[in-house]
């Protein structure tokens, strides 16, 4: 390919996968399948993001029997973290657009150009997402769908509308399309928040890029016809995780308020975090009293408030 072709790509699909090996070939298929591309010209890239399993080699073989005229590229990250992921598949990207599919998240055959369609028609949409639908390996707890956020399960109508990146209404990067040159006006190189690494589970990395862009001047949309399918295996509705995740998401509300906050905003935001979220702490516990120990819904919203609330805490280390 020469590289006048190489810049007149579309669209991008970027990967970020660890251990994907299992995951990678359901998801290679769905892209196999992708429909309504004549007038689109794109490129896959996997991003490695340190596996230990085969990852590498599933794509090797993937590539000796790929569509022609789409490049499938992999590529290894040895920086931990989904952010890292994601730049490194930024920098690497030829596409005008670039779509990020988790590797355990499944699109319908019209993702790629319902995305492309949807970037022209709204050209200040820096970044946009759709619905993300839970497919369950077992039957999710009674009332899951007030969590199921904590799990990148988004489905927010059929209405198109902006997020408000003012108050952290933003969507997940597990099917997010962002316009390339959004992000490489508006994202610093180096992301505060990393993405959940061994022994951590703080979120957050996933709203740092969209809010550099917001401050920019980029809208972030929602579009209802965008379908993408999370794979959730029956672990990641176990207590421990649950509580782990969202504690995690907690954990990161206040440094996100705070990216572009003034130096005069930030003693004010970190006051209102804390003190919102200790009001939402005592309230949950004077509703529930008891039932948090057996109800997983209560028990995991009463974490993430707990997290909300010590993610004030973050503000004094990054003035230290």
């Amino acid at each position: 390919m020469t590289n006048d072709q190489t810049m007149s790509i579309d669209f991008t699909v970027a990967i970020p996968t660890y251990n994907g090996a299992s995951r990678l070939p359901k998801l290679l298929e769905k892209l196999r399948q992708q429909t309504g591309l004549d007038q689109i010209s794109w490129e896959i890239i996997v991003v490695d993001n340190n596996s230990t399993d085969n990852t590498a080699q599933v794509v090797q073989e993937y590539q000796g029997n790929w569509l022609p005229g789409v490049p499938l590229i992999y590529i290894l990250e040895p920086e931990q973290g989904a952010a890292y992921a994601r730049l490194r598949a930024v920098q690497a990207a030829q596409g005008e657009l670039i779509g990020f599919l988790d590797d355990d998240n499944l699109p319908n055959p019209d993702w790629i150009s319902q995305a492309y369609t949807f970037s022209k028609n709204h050209p200040q949409a820096g970044a946009f997402s759709g619905q993300i639908h839970g497919e369950f390996e077992v039957e999710p707890p009674e009332n899951f769908q007030r969590i199921q956020a904590f799990l990148a399960i988004r489905e927010h109508g059929s209405t198109p509308h902006q997020f408000e990146p003012q108050n952290l209404r933003l969507p997940t990067a597990a099917a997010l399309v962002v316009r390339q040159k959004a992000w490489q006006e508006s994202v610093p190189q180096r992301p505060q928040l990393k993405g959940r690494l061994a022994g951590s589970m703080l979120g957050g990395e996933d709203y740092e890029p969209l809010l550099y862009m917001y401050k920019a001047g980029w809208e972030i949309w929602y579009h209802p016809d965008l379908h993408t399918y999370h794979q959730i295996p029956s672990w990641r509705l176990e207590w421990k995780y649950l509580l782990s995740i969202s504690r995690g998401c907690g954990l990161a509300t206040c440094q996100l308020r705070l990216i572009n906050a003034t130096p005069q905003q930030q003693p004010v935001i970190v006051i209102r975090t804390l003190l919102g979220n200790l009001r939402r702490v005592i309230w949950h516990v004077i509703k529930y009293r008891g039932q948090v120990k057996r109800d997983l819904i209560a028990a995991c919203e009463l974490e993430f408030f707990w997290g909300s609330m010590l993610s004030s805490f973050s503000y004094f280390k990054l003035i230290r």
